[in-house]
């Protein structure tokens, strides 16, 4: 493996964290507010850190899958240790562990946080807490990738390492350049539709950005301590769940439908699971809810939605505290935890692709048990699944839910309460933010021990590298 090649493309990633650093020092600077030196100071060493081995070091048309690999896993983790160090520069509530956890949840648009005072940090650093999100929400390497569209077989290898929908071929058919041209576009166009919409319901432009940030990447960092409960706002809640469940959706299939394909969308069997199971999952919580937590109809109907879509997307935005519903509901929302929305998209969690690979898979065994001699081929709309993705999914859904319970068990062991163990495990996992218990939508992570915050960000970075994605990072020895 070449390491300067490697170092090349890594360079190219600690730009782009440069860029968004200085956007965020010049926010600071224009605010007159404590964060400019660490943010300045970050931009600086990322910056040169970046920029000697982009300069000095020769491009070459062609990379092996190792280094694409190698340069994919390490670019995530460098912008994470990058990330923490205006938090730590900065101070406050952000000691190293609490600085790593939240650099950490940025990136991986988790959004779960350490912070019992989010509004006491300084606009220029909430505005690289909720970067962190934009930048992490499409993938670092995608980025870069359209950044330089001109790799070509780079471009080629480092998008396949960084993209591992368990049904790309079903979900996306352009060429690689085209395909970073339609992700960008629809990913930039949404964040800009989603501004205007909240500054139209009243939000300033610095909080609609920011929170257009943590929406379209799915992610849940609000400037606000209540999150969007600060704002009261039904119409402002209603653009951001249908920016949520957009965002949930992959976004080749919202590109076709932009462009005037509206069929497409409701053609795909993945995104009719995926709609189905989050209207279902609103329909029960309202009636659950209602009566109990809340007096209303209405009421009911503008909270369980809300909260069941941003979990749902993985979103981890909050309007109201879940941890005093009823267990019905809350068992509702633990499983839109682990599932997240479509690949593809923003979102976290197992998916809805698998889910759906699932069903088939037992659809398959019960037609072999029933006629042992026949030939059961699983197909999802016209494509036909082969064996290797079919046994690939339902490996990843064992692992992923081995992990969460691994997890879980461990932060048990240090004396947290078992649902906040498990929730906060599946949060973290899967992307999504807050959990019950200790870690609820109206509480945070500072209660959870040291170590348990390191034993979470490892989930994070399992969640969004796809779990084997950081496995087989430390097995780069093994590789032939």
């Amino acid at each position: 493996m070449r390491l300067h090649i490697v170092l090349r493309y890594i360079g190219v990633v600690l730009l782009l964290n440069a860029a968004f650093l200085f956007i965020s020092a010049t926010i600071s600077f224009f605010n007159g507010d404590s964060a400019l030196f660490p943010l300045g100071y970050t931009c600086l060493i990322s910056a040169l850190f970046g920029v000697f081995p982009f300069i000095f070091v020769p491009s070459t048309e062609e990379i092996t899958n190792k280094e694409g690999f190698t340069i994919v896993v390490s670019s995530w983790l460098l912008s994470c240790l990058i990330g923490m160090i205006p938090y730590v520069l900065w101070g406050g509530e952000f000691t190293v562990t609490n600085a790593w956890f939240e650099s950490v949840s940025g990136f991986t648009t988790t959004g779960s946080s350490i912070l019992t005072d989010i509004e006491a940090l300084p606009k220029g650093l909430l505005f690289w807490r909720s970067a962190t999100h934009w930048i992490g929400g499409v993938g670092i390497i995608i980025f870069v990738l359209s950044v330089l569209p001109s790799m070509g077989k780079v471009g080629m290898v480092l998008y396949r390492a960084e993209t591992s929908s368990p049904l790309a071929a079903t979900n996306f058919r352009y060429r690689t350049t085209k395909t970073l041209q339609i992700i960008m576009f629809i990913y930039v166009g949404l964040t800009a539709l989603e501004t205007l919409a909240l500054m139209l319901c009243g939000m300033n432009l610095f909080d609609a950005i920011n929170h257009s940030f943590a929406t379209i990447a799915t992610g849940g960092f609000s400037t606000k301590n209540l999150s969007i409960a600060y704002y009261r706002s039904a119409p402002a809640e209603i653009v951001i769940m249908g920016f949520m469940i957009l965002s949930g959706i992959n976004f080749g299939l919202l590109f076709v439908t932009f462009m005037g394909n509206i069929w497409a969308l409701f053609r795909s069997t993945i995104v009719r699971f995926y709609l189905v199971a989050l209207f279902s999952g609103v329909a029960l919580t309202v009636f659950n809810i209602h009566g109990t937590v809340f007096a209303g109809w209405m009421e009911s109907l503008r909270y369980a939605a809300f909260q069941v879509i941003s979990i749902g997307t993985s979103t981890g935005f909050a309007t109201t505290d879940t941890t005093i519903w009823p267990p019905f509901s809350q068992l509702l929302i633990l499983f839109f935890t682990l599932q997240g929305a479509c690949s593809g998209s923003t979102s976290g969690g197992i998916k809805a692709d698998r889910s759906v690979l699932l069903w088939h898979a037992i659809r398959k065994r019960i037609k072999k048990v029933e006629h042992p001699r026949a030939v059961v081929k699983a197909k999802i709309d016209t494509v036909v699944i082969d064996e290797d993705v079919l046994e690939a999914g339902l490996l990843y859904i064992l692992l992923y839910l081995g992990i969460v319970f691994v997890s879980s068990l461990i932060i048990c062991g240090m004396g947290i309460d078992i649902m906040t163990a498990f929730s906060a495990s599946a949060a973290t996992m899967g992307g999504v933010g807050p959990g019950f218990g200790l870690v609820g939508s109206a509480g945070n992570f500072s209660q959870i021990p040291e170590l348990g915050k390191w034993v979470l960000t490892g989930d994070m970075l399992l969640g969004r590298l796809e779990i084997f994605g950081l496995l087989l990072f430390f097995l780069l020895k093994k590789w032939k």
